[in-house]
Parts: C-alpha cells; structure tokens; sequence
C-alpha cells in the first residue's frame, strides 16, 4: 500500500488571486490548487485511466487547422475569472491572441474548457465551476464522465446538452445555439469527433 502524505494546513486569510500566488510561492508544496473566493481548493492529480482520454484529445486537435494556425489545447493550465477566483481545467483551449497577452504579462481566462468528472465531485462543485469559467469568459465547456461515458456540453451555466451515442453539433464559439447531429462539431478550433470515440480509445 502506496501511504498518502497528509494535506499541509491550509491558510483561511488570503482574499484575492495575488495574495493565493504569493503564499505559493514562498511555501512550495506537491500538487496543484484552485483558489475561489479566500478558498484554496486541492486539484487532484489526472488518474492513469484518465490520460487516455486527454492524449486521445490532444492528438485528435494536433490534426486540425486551428492548432496549425498556433491555438493549443493544454493540460492543467492557469484560467484566470478575476482577482478572487482561478480554476485550472482538466484541458483548456488557449489561442494565439491569448499567449501573446501571456506573454504580455496579462492573465487570461479559458474559452473552451474540458474537465473529467472525478469521484469526488459533488454537483454542487460541479455547479460552481461552469459558474466561474463563464464569469470569465468561457464560451463552451465540456464535463466528461467516463464512467457513464458521456459528454455534458455546457454552453452557459445553465445550458446543457449531453451525448453517449449519438453527439453534439455546436456552433463556433459563439455557441448560442446547437442542433443534434452525428458528430460533436466545434469549427473554430477545428475538433470533429464522435462520442464514442473519446471512450474507446
């Protein structure tokens, strides 16, 4: 058996984004954190059946048009809402125009966000992610469940269709509108995909 290190104690003072990255950096520790309103939340590390789904997607958009005109889709990358909130996608979707104002110093926010839905997850967490990546400017998010082997693709918070065999078709990242198809459809970055295949890989 594998002993799993106890937690550091976290501190309950800090109220904003820069305060959170400040205690980071001066107290180095394992793992990844979200920090939500003077939360620090654990990001539990991708579980190995886990990473053949995210492999799967990003060797899937390597293919398209979009990642050849320099957009990328990133593991666990920083998404900023505001300065009291930010998240890290399981996956995020980040383009040119964003990594030029990385590269500016700003902080940028995910527009096309991908999490896989893990064990310990309440909806209400669920909940208050979609919340918070489109507070900051998400356009479309996707919540995978391996388990049930659906797609749960969320265009606001409150907009939800959901995929097994048969999939979704979404417009550009405008996504203000969808219709039923045989095939998820995201034409701004170039993704065409079934369902299915994302589980059987």
């Amino acid at each position: 058996m594998i002993a799993t290190p106890a937690l550091p104690a976290l501190p309950t003072h800090l109220q904003t984004v820069d305060e959170f990255e400040q205690w980071e950096r001066h107290y180095p520790h394992e793992g990844s954190y979200e920090f939500v309103r003077g939360r620090i939340i654990p990001k539990p590390a991708m579980k190995q059946d886990e990473i053949f789904i995210t492999s799967f997607l990003i060797r899937l958009f390597v293919q398209t048009e979009s990642f050849r005109q320099g957009n990328e889709l990133l593991p666990e990358m920083d998404s900023y809402v505001d300065q009291n909130r930010k998240r890290i996608p399981d996956l995020t979707c980040i383009t040119t125009e964003q990594k030029e104002a990385i590269r500016r110093g700003e902080r940028v926010n995910t527009r096309f966000a991908i999490e896989l839905l893990s064990d310990s997850e309440s909806y209400e967490d669920v909940l208050d992610k979609l919340q918070d990546y489109f507070d900051g400017g998400a356009q479309l998010v996707w919540y995978i469940a391996p388990k049930r082997q659906k797609i749960f693709a969320y265009t606001s918070p409150t907009t939800q269709k959901h995929t097994k065999d048969k999939t979704l078709f979404l417009r550009p990242l405008s996504c203000r509108s969808y219709s039923l198809s045989w095939r998820i459809c995201l034409r701004k970055i170039g993704v065409y995909l079934s369902a299915s295949a994302v589980f059987s890989e």
